[in-house]
């Protein structure tokens, strides 16, 4: 099959490679200029994608976009016999706009909390002033290093974070300040890839890592690793207080991706903060370890608007981002870059290169001795995945992959999953979210991973 595969920035770009893999003809577009440079020796490049919607053709070729912001022209080209995955232009207003994402959310009878927004830095200090509380700070534009959880009750080091980007940025923010209201509980995803009419695979369950250091402390970064299963499970108490209740409005929508819900959930329900109206990041790369089906048969199906009985391995699933300077502070002209500088892998096999995931990384010629290197400014240079019947054991089976990298100044958090041993998972099954998931979930004899001593993002997933 050809598949011409458009990025913004290479968020899913190792979902091109693995296509390519699978054996279809792939062409790479990516939009932004300093991310022309990854995959450079991995996938074959376009210039202009336009052009070469004759080469895809509208018989049995299939269009990716792995971002929003595409929405109008996903829709007519769909209007023009194109077969396109990644949305809709109704669709990824939830993401685009946080304040109408939660109005649709409340028209369709999920749990909201107060939010607003606020176009002047000096506006949204003056309503914290008037208005006390723990308030969530986001922003509806590209930074996410703009966000901050608030910690007092009386707002105070809210408004202190706000008069602080007042005094580099002046009043007028780049984008939309939003304030949310805080919701005190644990963070939780759910997710489901829908065709345009109805839900296609099982729910996704995913608990996101988005604190830079381990232990969750430090800045908020777009995401550091996730914990995640697959739930068939129709009543699943998260897919039904979430994502069921939007089946209509996706219908309307016609959206045809990947989409998902962020919530808050505690005793008293789920309160979701955003929804991601694409290939969320990193979850995507996890995906390729829950998945036994065909990458191109699926994702063709689903923008087709077919069924598709995707086939699937139960257990828990790791992802871990393996980063380099200046992540998480990726600002254009950064005085600090990792790019040109070499990847080394150790004794890495065939079998561990398959939970490895290429983000920033390029293949150097042969001619010039071969090799992977960091090929952007970013960041965002690979992901690390593994799974397995337990958290521990894939938390250990991760680590091991992780060790046999090595990038000068590499970091990532060694914790992912953790929190949920710890404490999450008892909390999560009291107030009815882990729907009879036990620590240690069976998987069918034929998918049990067995270990040796040789013995794994913008717009990404909204903060």
């Amino acid at each position: 099959m050809r598949i011409l595969f458009v990025s913004k920035d290479t968020m899913a770009g190792n979902l091109a490679f693995l296509l390519k893999k699978e054996g279809h003809s792939v062409r790479l577009f990516v939009e932004e200029p300093d991310g022309k440079r990854n995959f450079n020796g991995l996938v074959s490049h376009t210039d202009d994608w336009k052009k070469d919607l004759t080469w895809v053709g509208k018989d049995d070729g299939l269009i990716i976009f792995d971002d929003i912001g595409f929405g109008k022209i996903q829709d007519k080209l769909r209007k023009d016999g194109y077969t396109v995955f990644g949305g809709s232009y109704e669709g990824e207003k939830l993401e685009i706009n946080r304040y109408i994402g939660q109005e649709i959310f409340r028209h369709h009878g999920i749990k909201t909390m107060p939010l607003l927004d606020f176009h002047h830095i000096d506006d949204a200090v003056a309503f914290l002033k008037e208005n006390r509380g723990m308030w969530v700070l986001k922003q509806n534009g590209p930074e996410r290093e703009f966000n901050y959880v608030g910690q007092f009750e009386d707002a105070s080091d809210t408004i202190s974070v706000l008069e602080n980007y007042k005094k580099a940025n002046g009043s007028y923010s780049q984008g939309t300040i939003s304030l949310h209201q805080r919701v005190v509980g644990i963070e939780m995803g759910a997710a489901r890839y829908f065709n345009g009419k109805n839900w296609v695979g099982p729910t996704e369950i995913s608990l996101e890592h988005k604190r830079l250091f381990p232990g969750d402390v430090g800045p908020t970064t777009s995401e550091m690793g996730t914990l995640a299963w697959y739930d068939d499970n129709e009543n699943n108490k998260l897919f039904k207080e979430t994502l069921a209740k939007l089946k209509p409005f996706l219908q309307k929508a016609d959206f045809r991706g990947d989409f998902s819900i962020n919530c808050i959930v505690n005793e008293e329900g789920a309160f979701p903060t955003e929804a991601t109206a694409r290939f969320g990041c990193p979850i995507v790369h996890l995906q390729t370890e829950f998945q036994e089906s065909p990458w191109g048969e699926f994702l063709y199906a689903v923008a087709s608007g077919k069924p598709y009985n995707l086939k699937w391995k139960k257990g828990y699933g790791l992802v871990a981002i393996v980063a380099v300077p200046p992540f998480p502070y990726h600002f254009k002209n950064h005085p600090i870059t990792s790019r040109g500088m070499d990847v080394f892998f150790n004794d890495m096999t065939e079998e561990d290169f398959t939970h490895i995931h290429f983000e920033e990384i390029s293949k150097r010629d042969d001619k010039e001795g071969g090799g992977y290197y960091i090929s952007d400014d970013r960041g965002y240079a690979l992901y690390v995945t593994a799974m397995g019947e337990t958290v521990l054991e894939t938390q250990r089976l991760l680590h091991k992959r992780i060790k046999k990298i090595h990038i000068p100044k590499m970091f990532y958090r060694n914790d992912i999953g953790s929190s949920f041993m710890k404490s999450d998972a008892k909390k999560l099954k009291e107030w009815g979210y882990l729907n009879g998931v036990s620590n240690k979930p069976q998987i069918r004899k034929s998918h049990v991973l067995v270990h040796t001593k040789r013995k794994q993002h913008p717009s990404r997933n909204a903060a």
